[in-house]
């Protein structure tokens, strides 16, 4: 995207000087004029889930935003009538859309969505929404000043498993809950990390970027652990240490492999151990252990095992973000959202230890295996699912499990967060 313009200030004007854009101003029981910026790549997910609510009547889409030519959906067509643009400033101005998605890349979210919330269009911020606690603060600023809304990309978050494991955890089904852990092994290419001049990479241009296992495709995978740690505490998770172990099988500058643990003041630990290198693919579990039980959530699946049941089982269900959003714009007192801003604070604090964290250590040699060539070359890391699965369920870093090739973790002291 372009560099968008500064947010408006108390005048009427941006920093700059600029006029700002007029407040669309629609009455929050109209047909919503929705808009996406970032129309390619994850963007047609998005196009698929806009898709049946436009049919329905129950938005507009009225634009999509890209760089490059808008690719076609099948199950997507754009509709007639749907402006596309390649700058998301020009859409504001022409389509006055009342809510954004902004799925692009995750170092130009802080300014596009302050040009949209100076647009006067609520959100729909992909994730990760920032890359830094100020940055988190800024955007936290202005939603209050403005009065919109703003709903992060964690759509796992809807899911109605997580809210059965949440309620089994509350109603101390599980007894006191000693730990937290989540185990994830996925695969990733060559090709993978040639999809965009940001993938694989922490600064881009002279500004952090952040790609990587723990900062994207995973990112998940923690979200639901803090999740999980905010029913065991009864409040938001305030992280006070995080310990940090970051590994790469390939010239990239971000992690492919990761543990990583957080402590929060009166709550249980989370471990996270993750990898794009895995041996066999493990979709991503949460694992949630207490003196009474121990419970485990497939989180992409909604697949669920708790104390007593023999067997995990589906638990169908999850409450789309972008109806939650329309649902709240209509009732904000009844209807909050899932995944609002201020419930992503403590992913954002780790985050900004991720991207301050040294660069991670190189596997290579007998320590990998390397199949296929070019695009589809995969490297896998020997050993690396059993790994990971016991640091989930022990609580534990590679460092700690005796790994002749782990490094010691790098340690943060952080101060609480502001509300």
């Amino acid at each position: 995207m372009t560099a968008p313009l500064p947010p408006a200030a108390a005048d009427g004007t941006t920093a700059r000087g600029a006029p700002a854009y007029p407040v669309t101003g629609a009455s929050p029981t109209a047909v919503p004029r929705v808009a996406i910026v970032g129309a390619n790549g994850h963007g047609r997910w998005h196009r698929r889930t806009v898709a049946p609510l436009h049919a329905a009547g129950r938005l507009r889409l009225v634009a999509l935003v890209d760089v490059q030519p808008v690719a076609d959906e099948p199950a997507a067509p754009v509709p007639p009538g749907v402006g596309v643009h390649t700058d998301h400033r020009e859409m504001l101005a022409a389509a006055r859309p009342d809510v954004v998605i902004v799925c692009t890349p995750p170092h130009t979210h802080l300014p596009i969505a302050l040009d949209v919330l100076a647009a006067g269009a609520d959100l729909l911020l992909e994730k990760p929404p920032v890359l830094s606690t100020a940055e988190h603060r800024e955007l936290a600023g202005v939603l209050a000043a403005t009065g919109r809304a703003c709903q992060v990309g964690f759509q796992a978050l809807g899911s109605v498993a997580l809210a059965e494991l949440s309620a089994a955890v509350g109603q101390g089904r599980l007894g006191t809950v000693t730990g937290i852990g989540t185990v994830a092994a996925w695969q990733r290419p060559d090709g993978y990390y040639a999809r965009s001049p940001w993938a694989g990479r922490r600064t881009l241009h002279g500004r952090p970027v952040l790609d990587g296992a723990l900062a994207n495709p995973l990112a998940h995978a923690v979200m639901q652990c803090l999740a999980v740690a905010e029913t065991v505490t009864g409040t938001p998770v305030r992280p006070s240490r995080i310990e940090l172990e970051r590994y790469r099988v390939r010239p990239i500058e971000v992690d492919d492999t990761a543990t990583l643990r957080i402590v929060t003041p009166g709550g249980p630990p989370i471990v996270a151990a993750v990898t794009l290198a895995g041996e066999d693919f493990v979709a991503g579990e949460v694992i949630v252990t207490g003196t009474a039980g121990r419970a485990v959530l497939e989180y992409p699946t909604d697949r669920l095992l708790l104390p007593g049941d023999p067997e995990p089982r589906e638990v169908p269900g999850r409450r789309g973000l972008l109806e939650n959003l329309l649902a709240h714009r209509a009732d904000p007192a009844g209807t909050p959202l899932i995944a609002p801003l201020a419930r992503t604070a403590p992913f954002t604090a780790v985050l900004e230890r991720v991207r301050q964290a040294p660069e991670p250590t190189l596997l290579d040699g007998d320590l990998v295996t390397v199949t296929g060539s070019g695009p589809e070359r995969v490297v896998t890391v020997r050993g690396i699912n059993a790994l990971l699965r016991r640091a989930a369920e022990q609580g534990a870093l590679l460092s700690e499990l005796a790994v002749p090739w782990a490094v010691p973790p790098v340690c943060t002291e952080l101060a609480a967060l502001d509300d």
